[in-house]
Formats: structure tokens, sequence, C-alpha cells
């Protein structure tokens, strides 16, 4: 067996490092950061908190602002059920953000998993990573009344106050 100098392996390290740096900045988050269609097309999906489909008419578009300061703008959305909103999100910050739709527990539990497994990826359609200064979007139809949340659970923002909440009348 073969062993190799500190300098050698220091070196191993920074080559093994760029690499995956560069893999997660070229494709892992490309679903989120084009300008206009999910570069995707997802199946369909109903949940606690609304669905989707694909060819949903879009009745509302809300734009949402990510920022490095931990906020959306807005973090209350008020729409009625069976609205199908277009959410375009729009990264204005240097750090990559996401939106994720959900329940306050449904979050509360995805960001435990995302501070254990921070390079998961996203495949979801009531979720969007967002490179800064790019725009995602998504459409989701809010079929249950009720009140729900939305988060960036990237480790770290959720849990200094990038969360929002969707209240959705009847």
């Amino acid at each position: 067996m073969k062993t190799i100098s500190q300098k050698q392996s220091q070196k191993l390290v920074a080559i093994v490092f760029t690499a995956s740096l560069a893999i997660c900045s070229s494709g892992v988050f490309a679903g989120g950061s084009h300008d206009h269609k999910h570069a995707v097309e997802y199946d369909p999906v109903q949940n606690g908190f609304g669905m989707y489909k694909a060819g949903m008419h879009v009745t509302k578009v809300i734009e949402i602002e990510m920022s490095d300061a931990m906020t959306f703008s807005p973090s209350e959305i008020t729409v009625n059920k069976g609205d199908v909103i277009k959410f375009v999100h729009r990264n204005v910050g240097q750090m990559m953000h996401e939106f994720v739709l959900g329940t306050p527990e449904s979050l509360n539990e995805h960001a435990e998993m995302m501070k254990k497994f921070p390079g998961m990826e996203h495949k979801e359609p009531y979720m969007v990573h967002v490179a800064p200064g790019k725009k995602g979007e998504i459409t989701w139809m809010f079929s249950v009344a009720g009140e729900f949340s939305f988060g960036c659970l990237i480790p770290g923002h959720y849990d200094a106050g990038m969360k929002g909440i969707v209240r959705v009348g009847s």
C-alpha cells in the first residue's frame, strides 16, 4: 500500500472540494434558477395543503423576493381556496435560497432533515431553489382552506426566520 505525503493529501482534498463545488453549482439547483417555466414537468401531487398537475390555468401571480436578511417579501399571503397561484421568486441576495410550501409540521421536519443532508435535491412541485440574482417559479393550487406555511429550508435560513404564512380562505 502506497502512502501519500501531507502536501499530496492537501492537494487531493482541494481537487475533490473544487470538483464537488462545480458539480453542485452546475446541476443540482438547475430546476429553480430559470426565468420562466419548470425545467421538469412533475407528476400530479395532492397533499394536505393543495395540489399540482400539469396544465393548470393560473388565476393569480404572486411575486416574492428572497433576501440575505433571511426574509421573504411578502411574508404573509392571502388567497382563496381553488386559486391556482404562480409564485415568481426573485433572489435579490448573494446566497442560494429556496421556497418550500407546507404545513408548519412538514417544514419543521424537512428543515431538520436538511441540517443532516444539506446538499439534498428537491424534486417536488411545491419547492424551488433560486440562485443569487436569478428567478424561479412554481405553480400551485390551494385546494384546501386553512393556514399554511412556506420557508427557506437551507440550513440556518429557516432558523433565522426565513419563513412565511399563506392564508387560504374558503
